[in-house]
Parts: structure tokens; C-alpha cells; sequence
């Protein structure tokens, strides 16, 4: 939760909608050779990388027009078109190009790619040493045997189908199962460290369930019945994983990791909660409480991956939400903050309250044994109006009235409404009072802000604070003690991976020479702007400001005055008075107060190039300020809290000044290395570096589009001013759609279009030349879709080349950043560590805990402020400009000390951020038509997912100019 907010998706990430992410790496791809088996994976220091692919020879680019204004268009035809798909298919798969001309189908799966091979290993910093939440699994040579289970009739819980399999262990363990203790998945997988005493056997299963009466006539307990149908259906082998670790070849066998990590987790899916790759339980750690009725628990994550030193166990401390196991009643009082509940619910409450307990499990305390319950709904009118029918189809009775005389109860609260279970059609009325939240349900909606900050309370630990729990989870689960991890030979260490890391240098900064200090060299990861003037100071000659506070209604014409002094004194050219008269406003009148301004502005023939606006003293109306100014008005806005602002502190006005800058044209500062052009390629051709991000809805938004935002930078040789784009697509799709495309002219034809296209378009305008390298940093994708990602968003990239010019096809570094994974660094010594106890910024790891073959690297950029740093995982997928390891580990770590809105370098690469903040922004665009307000929207089902996507509104072109996302 720390860094940039809320996300999603990522390598093992527990996502909001449960669903487990893919852990396990992706392989790249040869030939399957038996050899001699040596007893573990070599050290690193004897890894020799494998010969590379050689890509096919590339045309060199043709040379920039001279006379246009923008690159010239040659028309791709559609056998070209076919011919480049294939090209850039042939280059990231395994399989020779095949003879057809018909185009390629996506790949299968993951083994049909190879991304890109370690180039070897960085040797650029100081080195050092630190531990990583990594441990080492060793594992013997067993006869794994995988055979699928089917379970009739079928049963969608996973935790009642492991029930069932237990019990099947149980009772035919020595008579069927010859003495062996299968690992159960949950679902289709059953694995046994040796061959069963059948390829195909069905079996009857006894289950007794106490949580099945229907009603007084019935049994307290109800005994169902299963058929267990199990089937050999293949022998994974171990010796392709031992060869894949060593690094004999390249293709990851992953159903043989998949048994092993089913093993590990078989005895914690039993014991505990799951949730996607994570486990919970009460026992696990402190509980406490959010607040509203809902609650955290304390657990723990692991995955189980391939890499350097071998099989690596992945164990992080992890904490969700859970609700509270109240009575609904109780519940209900905490999560309107009610002391009474004498007063009816509102409608707007009902609503609300149908949010927050639909799908949740319910026990019934009135009844002699347990019974439970889903709630579906809750009823329109209060219990004491509620009337339904008996059994025998003719007596009509109210519900107050059959509680008193079926079980002498006497509701208390008949002016609340009923919860409803059973469905719409023949709902069952319960009154809230009688029902109780089972324990252990996941609270799966947004956290308020509130919430959010006694979660981050709670688990924001220190690093020596964090690594002491993961310890302590490790020992607690005592993998080697459990049976069925001892029967398949696997044992896993109990001390975090020592690693070899290194701490690259920080990068000289270069501001303008009329200040003090010309150039500063940040140390741990900061720096300050005293005695500093911007590089490239913005000139603001037409701006006003607007106070939409009530509280600080007086403040407007000082915080002016002095926001232009510390513009002017940081070096920007701000006019001291405003163009149109400074003015408060009432926050009611957003909309008009923000048209009259502008109207005001243009009638004086002195458009806005800045308008500042003291926001409302309630929050909320962000979104739609930005919204107006910039897909509107085509004003560049700058907002301001009117509690922060009212302080005058001369650091609030300095980061204002910072954000304001770049949004009117300006550089705030340039790594020096790029303006005396010594970066290594980038600096010796022009080179475009984009950065692109998704993001999805929230849970439960089903009819919210996704975003795609696309960033590039377009100020070669400097690569510190981004232009930004947006676009909406379907909900939850995660390839990138309009990367390029191409749209019917009713005059010119098929026209090639796209974000990409735009982009490079943007690069010729600015520097007239076209890029002959591109950097492509893509955020948001997790390990199962690298493959997809790649092979759709890659063709993408070449086809948009292709239509700027025939034969224009400059060579692409695609790289993947995740954040979202689970990999923690600990310092080993206070001596080497920041003020927060942190590693400190610069620390790089490519050994150990990296990939065996592909080039992946951890890149701790940024100093830590609270709880434990979190490293950026950097994966280079796809790499023709061929960087080495220091090259382009040392560029993004010196990209990270060029965003723009903080004197800090950041923990993500700044073309990433960027992509992540213009499509946050994007999201306000639309919130008026998708916020959760208990409309129709709320209640859309899945159906409507796949719908294609409403256009965004447009952002004006003036605005799309400069970073008006900062």
C-alpha cells in the first residue's frame, strides 16, 4: 500500500479479487537433453551467459524529411502488414518461421516465448551484502506421479473438496493408496511421490454436514454422499527441473515446480485461510480492528520459483480484511456509527448496506443446531411488514409472528429491514439480530481512508521488525515437520538468502548556471532546491486563481504572492499579477465559476496558461475540476489543499513550484550525463523511452472500463519531458488495444492511428529526428501474461513504425516493471543502511534470487521512509539494442532521480510513474458516470464486461503539450 497507492496486478500479488496470481517464472525455450545430474546448481561466478539470438539484420532507418512537419506516411500494405507479424512473432519464439503466409495465431502458452537472455552481470557500485526473504528448497529424486481427480456430483469449494480428499486419504491410505500421502490442489490435481497401486480407480466418500437442516422436521446433520473418480495422467520429471536450473535449457518445466508447490502449501490450505498465494489466520499473528465492522488478520505469503541458487521459497508477512464475526446488528451500528438503532434505515443506507454483507455467510444462533446462510439481499420493507407463507401453502403469516410462536422469540428490532437468503423468486426472510457473521470471510470492497491508514498502521514494520516475522512465520510452519513434505523429499532451508548486491552510484544532477549551485550530486536518495535555480525555468504570463475554501476564504492574494516569489526564485518567469481578478467562489458552483473564468479570460484576448484553485475544504471534487480545466476548457490547473496551503511553509510552495514548472513547458533538472550525451546509446542515437500502465476498475465496478495510458519522452537528448495519452478499453483487459490501429476516413481511406503512432509523431515534432532506439517500459503485468503482452503490444510497436515510414524499424528494449511482488531485501549491517533502516538507494540484486537465465534484475532506487522498502523487479522481455547489465541497470536507476515532482529519486522508473498517473487522471474523467452512488451501475453483471469500452473524453491538445499529470 505504500509507493504509489493502490494497484493492481503483479507476480504473486493477492489481487481484490482473490484469484491467485501465476508465481511460477516462465521459461524460455531448447531442446530437453539428458546428462549427468551434478548435486546442486554452480555458484554464479561460473554462469556463462548462452549465445544470444542473432535477430535478423535491420535496414538502417531512413533519414529524417527535411520540409514536413511530420515524418512521412507510406501506406503498409496487407501483405506487409502479415510479413511484420511474422517477423516479430519469428523473433520471439522458438519454432522456425513457418512456410505459410497465413497470419500467426497467438502462442499457447508461455513455453512458445524466450525473452530476453542475461547479458552477465552487473559489476558497476559498491558491493555489499543482503538477505532476501528467499529460502533455499532442496529436493530429492522422487517418482512424481500426477493424476486428476473428479468429484461427483461436482462441488465449486475448494475447501470442501479438500475436505472430501482427506477423508478419502484417511479411510483408504493403507488399503488403496499403497501407504502414500498425496498433495490435493484443491481442484483436478492430485500428486503422489510415487506410483499408486492403480491408473484408475473411483471411490466413495462419506461426508457428514452439520451445517445442512432444513427446518425442525429435518436431522440436525445430513451425510452426502461422493464419487471420487482418480486417474493417472502424467509422470512430471525431475530431472528437466534440476537441468533447467543449471541452465542447460531454457524452458521452465512448470507442472514439476507446480508439484512441489502444491506440496508446500497442502497442510497450510487445510489449516488456514486462503487467499490467492497468501494464508490467514487468527492464530498467525495479531488481529485488530479497521473500524466499520471490519477487521485485519495477520498471514503470510509464499511462492515457490525458479531461480539462481535453485528452488527458492518466497515468504512475506501479509495482512488483509477481514468482517468481523458479529451479530448483524452489531454490525450494523459499527458500520453506520450508530449508537441506536431505533431509527429506521434510510434507503440511501439499504443500499449501502446490500454493498457491504451480499455473498457474506451468515450462522443462525435461534436455531438447536449450526445452520448457515448466504445473504442475497436485504428486504425493501422492515421485518415487522413482512409476511410469507407456510408449508402447507395456504396459512399466511408475518415473520414477527412466526418468530414468537415457532421459537418464542420476541424481535427487538422489527423497523430494520430483513436479511434475504434463498433467491429472489422464494426469498427467506432472517431477521439481523439472529444472524451472526461466520468468521473468517474476507472483506473483498474498498477500504475507506480511514481503514486504509489503521492497516498501514498496523503493518507498517521496520526491517529488522519484518524480517523477525517472517522468521517466526517459517519456524511456525515447520515445513520439514509435515508428512507429505518429508514423503516427497523436499526440504526447505530456514535461513533468508544471503546475496551479493551492489549500490550504484547517484547521478549528477545539472540545474541552471545563474544559480548557486550549478549541478548536485543527491546522496541517499535526496537532495533539496536551496541555492538551486531550475534548469529550464517556464514562463507564466496569463493565470488567476480561484478559492473554492470556505474555512480559509482570505487567503487567496498572500498564498498568490508568495507562490509567484518562490516560482520566480527557483527560475521561472511568472507575471507577479493575475489576468483576471483572483475570486472565491462557493464549492457548488465548480462548474460555472470555472466557465466564467475562462469566458472572462478569452474575451480579454489573455488565455490561461495556469490556473490556480484552492480546492473545496470537503474533499470530492478533484476529479471534477480536472475534468472540466483539462478535457473542457483546455486550462493546465494547479490544485492545492486549503489546509496545507494556509500555512505558508516555504517547502509547500517550493513543491508547488516543482509541479508547476513542468506543467507549464518547463525542466525542472537534467541528469548531467545527458546534456553532455554520455549516456551508453541512448545518448548516441535519438532515443524515445515510453512507459505504459493499465489500470482496472475496483472490485465490484464491473461495468467500469479499463485505462491504458501511454507516456514517451520527447525532448531527446535530455528524456526528461513526457507527453501523455489515454485511452479506455474493455473492463480488465490488459494488453494495451489501441497501441496502433487504424480507423476509415470517409475521404482519405483505412488511416493509421494509435497511441504509439501519435507518440513518435510527437518525438519528430519536438526534435526533428525520428528515434532510432526505443525504450519501452511497460508496468502492470504479471508473469502469466508476459508472453501475450510481448507478442500482441511488440507487433504493435512495429506496426506503428512501419506506418510512419516503409522499412523504419529502430530496435526495441521491452521491459516489464512490477512492483507488486513479494521480494523483500534486509541490510545486514546498520553501517550500510538510510535513515529508516532501509538498504539505502542504489542497491541492485541480478544473482542469487534472480531469474536462472533471463535478464532480470531488483533495483532498490529510492530511500525508505516508513516500514520496510519495497525493490522494483525489472524484467527485460525483449532487448535488440542489446544493453549489458551495468548499462541499463545504472540508466533506470539515473532515470529514477529525474521525476519531476520531488527533490527524491522514486522507487519505480519515472516513464512508469508517469503512465500511472496520467491513467489515474483519466479515471476522474469518467468517475461521474461509474461511481459507486447504488445505481444501476453497481448491480451490472459480467455479461456487461466484455462490452466494448466508451470513449474517454478528449484531452484538450494544449493541455496533452506539456505534463499536466504532475
Amino acid at each position: 500500500m505504500s509507493g504509489r497507492g493502490g494497484r493492481r496486478r503483479g507476480p504473486g500479488q493477492d489481487s481484490g479479487s482473490g484469484q491467485p496470481s501465476p508465481s511460477l517464472s516462465r521459461g524460455g525455450g531448447s531442446r530437453r537433453g539428458r546428462g549427468r545430474v551434478p548435486s546442486g546448481p554452480p555458484p554464479y561466478s561460473s554462469y556463462t551467459p548462452p549465445r544470444p539470438q542473432v535477430a535478423p539484420t535491420q535496414p538502417p532507418p531512413p533519414s529524417a524529411p527535411s520540409t514536413s512537419t511530420a515524418p512521412a506516411y507510406h501506406p503498409l500494405s496487407s501483405s506487409g502488414a502479415e510479413s511484420l507479424m511474422r517477423e516479430v512473432s519469428q523473433k520471439l519464439t522458438l519454432e522456425p518461421e513457418s512456410a505459410t503466409t497465413a497470419p500467426l495465431l497467438p502462442p499457447s502458452s508461455s513455453k512458445a516465448i524466450r525473452s530476453a537472455q542475461r547479458p552477465g552481470v552487473g559489476r558497476d557500485g559498491e558491493k555489499c551484502k543482503v538477505r532476501a526473504n528467499h529460502f533455499l528448497v532442496k529436493f530429492a529424486d522422487k517418482d512424481l506421479h500426477h493424476y486428476d481427480v473428479s468429484i461427483t456430483p461436482e462441488v465449486t469449494s475448494k475447501k470442501t473438496n479438500r475436505i472430501i480428499m482427506q477423508q478419502l486419504t484417511d479411510l483408504y491410505k493403507q488399503s488403496h493408496l499403497g501407504g502414500r500421502c498425496p498433495a490435493y490442489d484443491g481442484r483436478k490435481g492430485l500428486y503422489a511421490a510415487g506410483a499408486l497401486p492403480f491408473e484408475s480407480k473411483e471411490f466413495f466418500v462419506k461426508i457428514i454436514d452439520e451445517d445442512q437442516g432444513r427446518g425442525s422436521s429435518s436431522s440436525a446433520t445430513k451425510e452426502w454422499q461422493y464419487k471420487v473418480a482418480v486417474k493417472l495422467v502424467s509422470k512430471p520429471d525431475l530431472h528437466y527441473l534440476r537441468e533447467f536450473l543449471l541452465r542447460r535449457h531454457f524452458e521452465a518445466p512448470q507442472e514439476t515446480i507446480q508439484v512441489l508447490d502444491v506440496v508446500l502449501r497442502a497442510k497450510p490450505s487445510e489449516n488456514y485461510t486462503v487467499v490467492g498465494r497468501s494464508f490467514f489466520h487468527p492464530d498467525l499473528g495479531p488481529k485488530g480492528e479497521l473500524g466499520n465492522g471490519i477487521d485485519y488478520w495477520m498471514g503470510y505469503y509464499q511462492s515457490l520459483r525458479p531461480t539462481q541458487m535453485g528452488l527458492s521459497l518466497n515468504i512475506d508477512v501479509s495482512a488483509r480484511s477481514f468482517y468481523e464475526p458479529l451479530l448483524v446488528t452489531d454490525f450494523v451500528t459499527k458500520h453506520f456509527k450508530r449508537t441506536s438503532l431505533k431509527r429506521p434505515l434510510s434507503d440511501q443506507d439499504c443500499v449501502k448496506l446490500t454493498t457491504a454483507l451480499k455473498g457474506v455467510k451468515v450462522r443462525l444462533i435461534h436455531m438447536a443446531y449450526a445452520k448457515t446462510c448466504k445473504i442475497v439481499g436485504i428486504s425493501r420493507l422492515p421485518i415487522s411488514e413482512l409476511t410469507f407463507t407456510l408449508d402447507d401453502k395456504k396459512t399466511n403469516v408475518s415473520v414477527v409472528q412466526y418468530f414468537l410462536e415457532k421459537y418464542e422469540i420476541v424481535l427487538k428490532h422489527p423497523s430494520l429491514p430483513a436479511l434475504q437468503s434463498g433467491s429472489e423468486a422464494k426469498p427467506i426472510y432472517l431477521p439481523m439480530e439472529l444472524c451472526q457473521i461466520v468468521e473468517g470471510q474476507r472483506y473483498t470492497k474498498k477500504l475507506n481512508d480511514q481503514q486504509v491508514r489503521a492497516l498501514l498502521k498496523a503493518t507498517c514494520k521496520r526491517p529488522p521488525d519484518r524480517e523477525r516475522d517472517i522468521r517466526r512465520m517459517v519456524s511456525n510452519n515447520n515445513f520439514n515437520g509435515e508428512e507429505r513434505v518429508s514423503e516427497f523429499g523436499i526440504h526447505v532451508g530456514q535461513e533468508l538468502a544471503l546475496v551479493e548486491a551492489r549500490v550504484l552510484p547517484a547521478p549528477v544532477l545539472k540545474y541552471h548556471d545563474t544559480g548557486p549551485e550549478k549541478s548536485v550530486k543527491p546522496s541517499k536518495g535526496a537532495w533539496n532546491m536551496i541555492n538551486k535555480k531550475m534548469v529550464n525555468g517556464g514562463e507564466v504570463d496569463n493565470w488567476t486563481c480561484v478559492n473554492f475554501s470556505s474555512n480559509y476564504a482570505n487567503i487567496s492574494n498572500d498564498f498568490c504572492t508568495r507562490l509567484v516569489e518562490m516560482c520566480n526564485n527557483k527560475g521561472m518567469v511568472f507575471r507577479h499579477t493575475a489576468a483576471v481578478p483572483i475570486r472565491s467562489a462557493h464549492p457548488f458552483r465548480i462548474d460555472q465559476t470555472l466557465r466564467d473564468v475562462y469566458e472572462e479570460s478569452t474575451r480579454q484576448k489573455r488565455p490561461l496558461k495556469l490556473l490556480i484553485i484552492i480546492l473545496p475544504d470537503q474533499s470530492g471534487s478533484y476529479g471534477k475540476i480536472k475534468r472540466i480545466c483539462e478535457t473542457e476548457l483546455g486550462i493546465v490547473s494547479q490544485c492545492c489543499q486549503p489546509k496545507q496551503a494556509s500555512k505558508y511553509y516555504p517547502q509547500y510552495f517550493e513543491n508547488l513550484a516543482l509541479k508547476i514548472n513542468v506543467k507549464v513547458g518547463g525542466r525542472n533538472t537534467v541528469l548531467n550525463d545527458a546534456i553532455e550525451k554520455t549516456i551508453p546509446l541512448v545518448s548516441d542515437d535519438p532515443t524515445i523511452i515510453f512507459g505504459a500502465d493499465v489500470t482496472h476498475p475496483q472490485p465490484g465496478e464491473d461495468s467500469s472500463p479499463s485505462i491504458a495510458a501511454v507516456v514517451a519522452s520527447i525532448d531527446w537528448p535530455e528524456v526528461t519531458k513526457y507527453r501523455g495519452i489515454v485511452s479506455a478499453q474493455p473492463h480488465r483487459e490488459e494488453i494495451i488495444q489501441d497501441l496502433y490501429k487504424t480507423v476509415q476516413d470517409p475521404q482519405k481511406g483505412v488511416v493509421p492511428s494509435g497511441m504509439i503512432r501519435e507518440l513518435l509523431i510527437s518525438f519528430y515534432k519536438s526534435t526533428r529526428r525520428k528515434p532510432l532506439r526505443i525504450i519501452f517500459y511497460r508496468d502492470g503485468v504479471s508473469e502469466g501474461q508476459f508472453s501475450q503482452v510481448l507478442l500482441y503490444e511488440m507487433d504493435a510497436i512495429r506496426k506503428a513504425c512501419a506506418s510512419i515510414q516503409d522499412n523504419y524499424m529502430p530496435p526495441v528494449t521491452f521491459v516489464v516493471v512490477q512492483k507488486r511482488h513479494r521480494t523483500r531485501l534486509f541490510p545486514t549491517d546498520t553501517a550500510s543502511t538510510d535513515k529508516s533502516g532501509n538498504i539505502v538507494a542504489g542497491t541492485v540484486v541480478d544473482t542469487i534470487i534472480c531469474h536462472p537465465t533471463e535478464f532480470d534484475f531488483y533495483l532498490n532506487s529510492h530511500a525508505g521512509i516508513m516500514g520496510t522498502s519495497k525493490p522494483t523487479h525489472y524484467h527485460v522481455l525483449y532487448d535488440e539494442n542489446k544493453f549489458t547489465a551495468d548499462n541499463f541497470q545504472v540508466l533506470t536507476n539515473n532515470l529514477c532521480y529525474t521525476y519531476a515532482r520531488c527533490t527524491r529519486s522514486v522507487s519505480i522508473v519515472p516513464p512508469a510513474y508517469y503512465a500511472h498517473l496520467v491513467a489515474f487522471r483519466a479515471r476522474y474523467y469518467i468517475e461521474d458516470e461509474t461511481s459507486d452512488s447504488g445505481s444501476a451501475n453497481a448491480r451490472r453483471n459480467a455479461r456487461d464486461r466484455n462490452v466494448e469500452a466508451q470513449p474517454l473524453p478528449s484531452i484538450r491538445e494544449n493541455v496533452k503539450e506539456v505534463m499536466f499529470y504532475c
